[in-house]
């Protein structure tokens, strides 16, 4: 099956193409410029890149947030309006859920930062989600994380690392 996912949500702008399974090209992109400008260029390229058509497409795959509303509109629209034209399917994937696409053993932390201190979390475990996703403090989220003998958090973990390491 030939897949096209991508991801506005955030300050990077991902899309990648996709073929039983297996990623056949990807790019993120992480300018700071409204991503209803990149999509559609982005989307082009490596459809072209890849000697793809349009109509080879079977899916589309969209990350549906949490994130920036404008950034979740542009996506969903753009989604929406290529499957619905297409004919294919649509498929609605969180955003959170979309970083946890490592091979790792204990809990999975993805982050993504909702500013003040505050974070888009979920906290996964052998791919399966062991409490809700939420907007949280990042003392809430260390809490729990306190409470697994071994976690790797994902994201924009990076901006947090001091209070992690702490």
């Amino acid at each position: 099956m030939k897949i096209l996912a991508f991801d506005t949500s955030n300050q990077p702008l991902s899309v990648a193409l996709l073929e039983e399974g297996k990623i056949v090209s990807e790019m993120t992109l992480t300018v700071k410029k409204n991503h209803s400008i990149s999509l559609m260029p982005t989307i082009d390229f490596l459809v072209a890149q890849a000697g793809w058509r349009p109509s080879d497409l079977e899916r589309i795959v969209v990350a549906q947030g949490p994130g920036s509303y404008t950034g979740l509109r542009v996506a969903v629209a753009t989604a929406k309006t290529l499957a619905y034209s297409l004919g294919i399917d649509l498929v609605g994937l969180s955003s959170l859920q979309a970083l946890c696409d490592i091979e790792a053993s204990g809990l999975i932390i993805p982050l993504i930062d909702a500013r003040r201190q505050n974070v888009y979390v979920g906290f996964y475990e052998d791919g399966k989600l062991v409490s809700p996703e939420r907007h949280a403090s990042l003392v809430e989220v260390l809490d729990f994380a306190k409470t697994y003998p071994e976690v790797i958090f994902v994201g924009e973990a990076g901006k947090f690392r001091q209070e992690i390491e702490a």
